[in-house]
């Protein structure tokens, strides 16, 4: 029997090999891995919630005004100012079923900090127990800033409910972080042009 038969030395050798895997990024283990993964960082811009950028010469004629793409599927609003200097990716909430969702081009027509906010009629009829009116504030369910939209009761707003975003979440509208809506607030206008796909 030779020294690398013996049990102890095999479980000693097995030990330290798994530890050294384990040790590895999971994306070193396989060098075919390594190379697709820089590759993809190196050729698609993302931001920290790992969406995919866009470019918005398929979606829009022009970016005059700036433009927001907001795409349900993967829930995400794509921002562009209008040089295009600036381009900001967001994760959203979107609305909670299919019967609530508008889909197509408008526009921002107000902007309003410290929003207040009213159940639409079909909220109320859903749920009775809503109230009336909430004003700003950390129960309001349109958070620190909403972009009221050209189709009635639609808006881009905040949360201060942050498990809502990324989900089917809302009533209509579209939802952002609370620091994330304001950022938008400060770049977007009054006629920003809004796509919902």
């Amino acid at each position: 029997m030779s020294r690398f038969d013996s049990p102890f030395l095999n479980r000693r050798l097995f030990l330290a090999g798994t530890v050294a895997a384990a040790a590895t990024p999971a994306f070193a283990q396989d060098g075919a891995e390594t190379t697709e993964f820089r590759d993809t960082i190196a050729t698609v811009p993302r931001n920290a919630s790992s969406f995919r950028a866009l470019d918005w010469r398929p979606y829009f004629d022009h970016t005059r005004n700036g433009a927001v793409l907001v795409d349900l599927s993967s829930r995400s609003l794509h921002f562009w100012n209008s040089d295009r200097s600036i381009y900001k990716l967001y994760p959203t909430s979107v609305p909670l079923s299919e019967d609530l969702t508008r889909r197509g081009r408008t526009r921002v027509t107000q902007k309003v900090e410290g929003p207040s906010w009213r159940p639409t009629p079909a909220m109320k009829e859903r749920n009775p127990n809503w109230p009336d009116f909430v004003g700003p504030g950390p129960d309001n369910p349109l958070g620190t800033h909403a972009l009221y939209l050209s189709w009635t009761y639609y808006r881009i707003h905040g949360t201060h409910d942050t498990r809502k975003i990324g989900r089917r979440s809302s009533n209509g509208c579209i939802g952002l972080y609370n620091e994330h809506i304001a950022q938008l607030f400060a770049m977007a206008t009054v006629g920003t042009q809004v796509l919902i796909i």
